[in-house]
């Protein structure tokens, strides 16, 4: 009998089994260490040539992994035709348009023959017996699950990183006990393809992103309620009240095993996580500390802190090794990240800011006067808003990438606004109009992929900008 006939559950399961995996980058390669080491028959694809992937193929060492890369479509798909299962990366999906038509159409293929197509993070799911604290929403995912990580540690409680952020986890999956918890920064790109839920699953919000991907917000919000949908039977839900995404999901799950956080007391739940009258954080009652104690800025990280605190303690952690994880909390790079400050300036970098919104709640973090940096990559999302908020708070706006022209529409007449064409321009234009106690936030509110890899090395051009603008002043 086909190994593909029996669904992969255990370690036992991929003994033999033909398997190819998509993408060589992190995931891909500890994918391909682990599954080799399992016994399965491994096949590693990358449209990329060997030339490019020197380090990749170091760190497979030497295991029988078959290599097919910077081969063509052709032997690509007779290569894929073959598989049992199919270990892809997160950006490859038959759902997404945004995978290429030819790569889609063979893993619709693969699945009507019956092999199986999951992600690094699924397989981890399938193998582990850990317990999972999932964290997911649009944004602030990556502050909340690494809150939620010093949280449990503070609290001596076993537990490793991973998900979308960090070092993949599937070879560290056999070694994580039912004493251990992963703690999972989950994206809408995962989600899709898990096949098991949280015991604890956090929700940081659920608005709109990835309209280039899904096609509306409702795909991408089914695709985000996932993870709750997953998690219902067994697991506790943990939602944010002051969202109405996350309220209109929380009205279609029972009432017993949602716990509610907010800036306000949200009066349901059995467990919640607010701020009380006099500024202190609460978890189930229990002061943490107060508000103004906080090392994050804007209302919109101490919604993260609550999130993270009150998926902590149901995990375990008590109050008062929560509140100190909270204090020596010192944030997380590309998120509101302090990169300088000098001659009464600060130099933010919130890179992450992909969204509108995200960029919103960044300009309403701070009282001083704002140079704003956006622009970038369109994900067919609305600026309207983004637009007011830029009139209402910022001294200038520089302008860069793809969605320059939109902004400057909207913006014109309201703010003076500059375009110019790349990072460093733009960081010394800031430098020229910021004045002493103004913020220079680079707060984009668009993806980063017209300029830079990612977002990260949006942040990092930015960092190395603002670094060599004070060395030559």
């Amino acid at each position: 009998m086909s190994t593909s006939a029996v669904p992969v559950r255990s370690v036992a399961d991929l003994h033999g089994r033909r398997t190819v995996v998509l993408g060589l980058a992190r995931s891909g390669v500890a994918a391909s260490r682990f599954l080799a080491d399992a016994g399965a028959v491994v096949a590693a694809y990358d449209r990329r040539p060997a030339a490019e992937l020197a380090d990749a193929i170091a760190a497979l060492g030497a295991r029988p992994v078959r290599l097919a890369l910077g081969v063509d479509r052709a032997a690509a798909e007779a290569l894929l035709a073959h598989a049992e299962l199919l270990v892809t990366s997160p950006s490859v999906s038959a759902r997404f348009p945004t995978t290429d038509p030819w790569l889609r159409e063979a893993l619709v293929a693969a699945e009507v023959r019956g092999a199986e197509v999951v992600s690094e993070v699924d397989l981890f799911l399938r193998m582990t017996r850990a317990r999972i604290l999932g964290v997911t929403g649009t944004k602030g995912k990556t502050t909340t699950a690494s809150l939620v990580a010093a949280m449990l540690g503070r609290a001596g409680v076993p537990n490793v990183l991973g998900g979308n952020i960090g070092t993949p986890l599937i070879e560290r999956a056999m070694e994580l006990g039912p004493d251990d918890w992963a703690v999972l920064e989950l994206s809408e790109l995962q989600l899709p393809t898990i096949t098991r839920g949280a015991d604890v699953a956090l929700y940081t919000n659920v608005g709109e992103d990835h309209l280039d991907r899904h096609g509306t917000v409702e795909a991408y919000r089914a695709v985000k309620a996932r993870l709750a949908e997953l998690s219902a039977p067994s697991g506790r839900i943990v939602l944010n009240n002051d969202d109405p995404g996350c309220r209109e999901l929380g009205e279609r799950l029972a009432p017993a095993g949602v716990a509610w956080y907010g800036l306000a007391r949200p009066g349901r739940g059995r467990v919640e996580s607010w701020v009380d009258d006099d500024g202190w954080l609460l978890v189930a009652g229990e002061r943490l500390l107060e508000a103004r104690e906080v090392p994050l800025p804007g209302r919109h990280m101490l919604r993260n802190v609550l999130c993270a605190s009150l998926g902590a303690n149901l995990a375990g952690a008590p109050a008062t090794a929560i509140g100190e994880a909270i204090a020596a909390f010192e944030g997380v790079p590309h998120r509101l990240e302090l990169v300088a400050a000098r001659r009464g300036v600060r130099w933010i970098n919130d890179s992450q800011a992909t969204v509108p919104v995200a960029a919103i709640a960044a300009l309403e973090a701070f009282d001083a006067r704002i140079v704003l940096i956006a622009g970038g990559k369109d994900k067919g999302l609305a600026y309207d808003a983004f637009a007011d908020a830029v009139a209402t708070r910022c001294r200038a706006a520089i302008l860069i990438g793809e969605t320059a022209d939109e902004l400057a529409s909207l913006i014109a007449n309201r703010v003076p606004i500059e375009r110019v064409l790349d990072m460093p321009a733009a960081v010394r234009r800031a430098g020229d109009l910021a004045r002493p106690g103004d913020v220079v936030l680079l707060a984009p509110a668009a993806a980063s992929f017209d300029m830079f890899v990612d977002y990260a090395e949006r942040g990092d051009v930015f960092r190395a900008a603002v670094e060599s603008l004070e060395r030559d002043r």
